[in-house]
């Protein structure tokens, strides 16, 4: 097998047009141009209207569903109860909220007078929910992924608004006349968009925080800042600029804001779609993001952090930058490019949805710091247990509660294409969300469907059902909260559910400082998380609190002087003479705390302090080195040059460049890139660098670089100088310069028509196969067919899906039926597109990059740039690039045992 860099440069030599970039997650489709708030789906009122008194609703017995030992699951509250879960939350009488989505997509205009929100109690105390009735109903909601409740106070997350509602005399139903309605935030895209904009929760600092995908936004916070996020998924036409914090925002995000609208900060960024995320009492924040292909992740997010779904600049889709030899999770989240944090676990294929964080409650202190993530393609709440590793954290999943222990998983787009769908009722379980409740249980909401992803519902009953978790015998106990007391608020202060210990924080706050002492008896509670909300707290209550605050800042407790400096830092906006004494703290998470405080920070104050903070880096704690990183934006090349070693660099320092990257270093990193008593990595580490320096000294150190080819990188050099001549490196004249030296000239070169043939008559069907017993044997023999379209144990080209491991996953029916009948269901984001030239030439492909220069990939991994002035036609493909078994040679026998061997788990 050949050495990857002799594979690189094989190809190369071989044909000049070609570039392994990335296999496309989803291939860009023509969506014309960009429209502020255009809904995905508009309400089709020919369809028929939903009755839910003549549904037919079914919910999954507790019985099939698997938890840790000690706890057992209960049918709370379902259909008719309640449609279409969506979202939810939980207050602090134990009423759940819950918005609906029976409007969801393709079903806009089903119910006809819009979507509600839906407001479920047990008020008898059986632990089963017996009242259900609608708080608000709106033709504008259609199916709202977020709600979030605040005593009184409502938001809802309905794309493009987030919808203040305050029940004025608390009767649990929105009246116009009496109660009032407002828009707190408005500009997100898209409506009817899973990509969207998602809940509201509540920080330990009182402020409050929500996410939203990759379709984008443009919002204003009532400060008058604006933020301007946008991507390669929609086209924003604002991609790329600088929101009014003076900093560039791309991808999905992660944003926090004062509850009165105010100082709205952007946390985390260049998402794909997070639905939710959770900050800890602690201050720690989590989130989980979807894909197309196998990257699904739940991540520890650091304060100003990038995940690298699109390019910096918000242009380029990841797949258009995917490296040789990389891996999807490590393409898709750009983990080898400087400035993206770690992705966490990222554990493949599925839909994530809704999270939560376990501080205390009924499930028994063992729990303590239980994060759940929903995950509706593999039909479960996976848990874990965050531990910190350095700056970072370590996650470790566990299948918290499922219903399919099988690994089989159906009705999602990474076990099939669109028309994949469950046909067992283990795979119909659907969370879409997970609460804590105020009685400290567990509640999850359950979508059901034979379908999750790629934007599809299926059931007609539109049913839900919510579960309770809880341990063996348990009996719902909701305490009385008297929230005009400071005894009540005290009591929210510490309740197990997120939302309502808002409602404390808020109103002793108001209070001001004659609550300090109640609040710092809290401090001194055994739960480490009740401690630190009386921390946040205290901090706000003045100039005594301040001081109380600083106290944990000499605890011996890294985690109480994380909380500490947090907590300041969230108090008051003057902050650099503590951010400076802490600098030298010895844990990295109080370190990386430090770092990012410093990002908006002027040079003259905040170099020296980075200077010091880099003397703990050694590019071995990813996480420490991007913090520190999110400190230098913008100062980089001062920081930089503050650093620079008169002699030779050692590793640590060339890390710390690539990290920066500055303008500065181009004539050192060259030197490296060229010398030979550096390891073939030293200097490719040199190259990445100077790749990610948009200027054309750069640029043009690169080109040098290209002249010597016996260089044991220049097949690297070749690749980046080709790529970035047509992205990051365009308007440097490097085209020119790699046209007069016969590298590359795509308005010249040959293209080579590459033609999928259409699928022919075949002489069995998918049943004739399962008749059949396969041997796994011959089957690894004969799956070799597949390598010109197919990754396969670490073989073969980046075309079609990956197969590594995926028949595991799989019915024979399916794996038969992708082999046979390929155009049947095509995967998500493997539809292909026909190209004609204005020279007759046709080609056949998935677009990688849209633009002057289309990157298109064929049959064989054959890639091609095409520009656009010599396209005539371009449409989709009304078949399958794949070809089909008849057209490979196969037999039905030879179709089982490649089943068999896929099966197996090759």
């Amino acid at each position: 097998m050949l050495s990857r860099k002799n594979l690189l440069l094989a190809l190369f030599l071989a044909a000049p047009l070609l570039l392994i970039a990335a296999k496309p997650d989803k291939p860009k489709k023509d969506k014309g141009p960009f429209e502020v708030a255009k809904p995905a789906f508009k309400p089709d009122y020919n369809q028929p209207p939903f009755d839910a008194a003549t549904a037919k609703p079914e919910h999954l017995e507790p019985s099939m569903f698997k938890l840790p030992e000690g706890l057992e699951i209960t049918v709370w509250a379902t259909s008719p109860q309640l449609f279409n879960p969506a979202n939810m939350d939980i207050d602090h009488a134990g009423r759940v909220w819950v918005t609906e989505g029976v409007n969801y997509r393709r079903h806009s205009g089903r119910s006809r007078g819009g979507d509600c929100v839906r407001v479920l109690q047990d008020t008898d105390g059986d632990g089963k929910c017996d009242s259900s009735h609608v708080f608000v109903r709106e033709k504008e909601l259609e199916c709202p992924l977020g709600v979030a409740v605040f005593d009184n106070v409502i938001f809802v997350s309905n794309t493009p608004n987030i919808i203040k509602y305050t029940d004025v005399n608390r009767d649990l139903k929105f009246d116009p006349a009496v109660d009032k309605r407002e828009i707190f935030l408005s500009g997100f895209e898209q409506p009817q968009h899973d990509h969207s904009l998602h809940s509201v929760y509540a920080g330990p600092d009182g402020r409050l925080y929500f996410s939203n995908g990759n379709c984008g936004a443009e919002f204003s916070d009532k400060s008058g800042n604006t933020f301007r996020i946008g991507g390669a998924y929609l086209n924003n036409t604002y991609t790329g600029e600088k929101s009014d914090d003076g900093h560039v925002y791309v991808g999905g995000f992660t944003a926090s804001v004062d509850p009165s609208g105010h100082k709205a900060k952007i946390l985390g960024f260049n998402y794909r779609n997070s639905y939710e995320g959770v900050r800890t009492s602690f201050g720690d924040m989590f989130l989980n993001d979807n894909d197309d292909p196998p990257a699904c992740r739940v991540s520890h997010l650091i304060e100003g952090g990038s995940f690298g779904f699109f390019s910096a600049n918000g242009k380029r889709q990841w797949r258009a930058d995917k490296r040789p030899g990389q891996s999807i999770p490590v393409a898709e989240w750009r983990q080898e490019d400087p400035g993206i944090i770690p992705a966490g676990d990222v554990y493949g294929g599925g839909a994530p949805t809704g999270m939560c964080f376990y501080e205390n409650g009924a499930l028994g202190e063992k729990w303590n710091g239980l994060l759940l993530s929903c995950e509706t393609g593999r039909n479960v709440v996976f848990g874990y247990l965050p531990k910190p590793d350095g700056a970072g954290f370590k996650l470790e999943r566990f299948d918290f509660c499922t219903t399919n222990t099988t690994g089989v998983f159906k009705g999602s787009d990474f076990v099939g294409g669109a028309n994949n769908l469950s046909d067992e009722r283990q795979t119909l379980f659907r969370p879409s969300d997970v609460c804590v409740g105020a009685d400290g249980a567990i509640y999850i909401s359950d979508w059901y469907d034979k379908r999750t992803g790629g934007h599809q519902d299926t059931d007609e009953t539109c049913s839900g059902t919510i579960y309770r978790i809880a341990p063996k015998g348990f009996k719902s106990q909701i305490p009385a909260i008297n929230f005009d007391t400071v005894e009540g608020q005290l009591a929210a202060l510490q309740s197990p559910a997120n939302n309502v210990r808002h409602v404390g924080f808020t109103r002793l706050k108001e209070a001001g400082d004659k609550v300090l002492p109640q609040v710092l008896k809290l401090r001194d509670h055994a739960n480490p998380y009740l401690a630190s909300r009386a921390v946040w707290l205290a901090a706000q209550l003045g100039e005594q609190g301040l001081i109380a605050t600083r106290s944990w800042l000499e605890s011996d407790d890294a985690t109480k002087r994380l909380v500490a400096l947090r907590a300041i830092r969230a108090a008051t906006d003057d902050g650099i003479d503590l951010i400076a004494t802490m600098a030298a703290d010895q844990s990295p998470m109080v370190r990386r705390e430090v770092a990012v405080a410093l990002r908006d920070v002027p040079a003259a104050q905040s170099v020296p302090l980075l200077v010091k903070l880099s003397h703990h880096i050694d590019g071995g704690d990813r996480s420490l080195l991007e913090a520190w990183g999110i400190g230098c934006n913008g100062k980089e090349e001062a920081v930089w040059s503050a650093l620079k070693p008169v002699g030779e660099w050692n590793d640590d320092f060339a890390h710390i460049t690539w990290r920066l990257h500055p303008v500065a270093a181009v004539p050192e990193l060259q030197k490296r890139a060229a010398d030979a008593r550096l390891t073939p990595e030293q200097r490719k580490l040199a190259l990445d660098t100077l790749a990610f320096i948009p200027d054309a000294s750069a640029a043009k150190a690169v080109l040098a670089l290209a002249k010597d080819k016996t260089s044991p990188i220049h097949a690297d050099v070749m690749w980046w100088i080709i790529k970035r001549s047509t992205d990051d490196w365009s308007s440097f004249g490097i085209a020119e310069e790699l046209k007069k030296e016969g590298i590359f000239d795509p308005e010249s070169a040959k293209l080579v028509e590459i033609i999928t043939p259409p699928a022919v008559p075949g002489a069995y069907q998918v049943a004739d196969v399962l008749k059949l017993t396969g041997n796994a044997k011959n089957g690894a023999q004969l799956v070799t067919r597949c390598v010109m379209c197919h990754q396969f144990n670490d073989q073969g080209v980046e075309f079609g899906p990956n197969l590594d491991g995926w028949g595991r996953s799989q019915p024979a029916e399916i794996i038969a039926q992708a082999i046979l009948e390929p155009s049947k269901d095509i995967a998500h984001g493997y539809d292909g597109q026909e190209v004609k030239t204005k020279e007759g030439v046709t080609i056949h492909g998935m677009l990688l990059t849209d633009g002057d220069i289309m990157i298109m990939r064929s049959m064989g991994g054959v890639n091609q740039f095409v520009p656009k002035s010599r396209v005539q036609k371009r449409a989709k493909l009304d078949r399958s690039l794949m070809l089909s078994a008849f057209q490979l040679g196969l037999s039905a026998q030879d179709v089982a045992d490649i089943v068999a061997y896929m099966r197996g788990g090759n």
